[in-house]
């Protein structure tokens, strides 16, 4: 039986807008939110995003000294291990959500190369990319070329947004009316894995 909603817990519309109004509200206060569910776990997910802009800003500041960059590398690496975490968990709900809904899946229906919680997390990072472009486009002291290149660019960021949306939520219809298969794809990452990085199991030894 399928869902005649693709998600019943979260639009894409409602998502992207979501992640743009955070973007700009945690610019001015402490990064937060009341969500739940699904939505909740896309927006953790997203404050992890925006973290990790600003410490990646840091890494690249020509004043920053060797001992500074290294605690950034140290967070940024600990950053990123919890984003693929949280995109796994966007992708275990939604799996979830299929069960829930009772959708019948054909054994040969095709797989996506991405999964939607992957796409979620593009969809954050143009949500960041967007706010600092346009961050860019509102200097006073910058020529007008800079400006001009400055707006090329927030538009193409713009386009690019509103296709990525698109593609999510044709997504998640195709998966919600059983016409493609979801699986959740596990990063396994293992530069942070102390038994599996031989960096890190080979410091102590002589």
């Amino acid at each position: 039986m399928a869902s005649s909603d693709p998600l019943p817990v979260l639009r894409v519309a409602d998502l992207t807008q979501m992640q743009i109004d955070r973007v700009q509200r945690w610019h001015a206060e402490p990064i937060g939110h009341s969500f739940s569910g699904i939505l909740g776990l896309v927006c953790d997910q997203h404050a992890t995003n925006f973290r990790l802009w600003h410490e990646e800003d840091k890494a690249r500041s020509p004043t920053a000294t060797d001992a500074e960059i290294a605690a950034v590398k140290r967070t940024i690496d600990g950053l990123n291990q919890l984003r693929h975490n949280q995109i796994e968990k966007v992708d275990d709900a939604i799996s979830d959500a299929i069960a829930a809904a009772g959708i019948s899946v054909a054994a040969d229906a095709p797989i996506n190369t991405e999964t939607p919680g992957s796409v979620i997390d593009r969809l954050s990072i143009q949500s960041l990319r967007l706010f600092h472009y346009g961050e860019q486009c509102d200097r006073s002291d910058t020529e007008p070329e800079h400006r001009e290149k400055v707006a090329q660019r927030l538009a193409v960021c713009e386009t690019q947004l509103e296709d990525l949306s698109l593609s999510l939520q044709q997504l998640l219809d195709d998966i919600f009316a059983g016409r493609k298969r979801h699986k959740t794809y596990r990063q396994m990452k293992m530069y942070n894995d102390a038994s599996l990085n031989p960096a890190i199991y080979n410091s102590g030894r002589s």
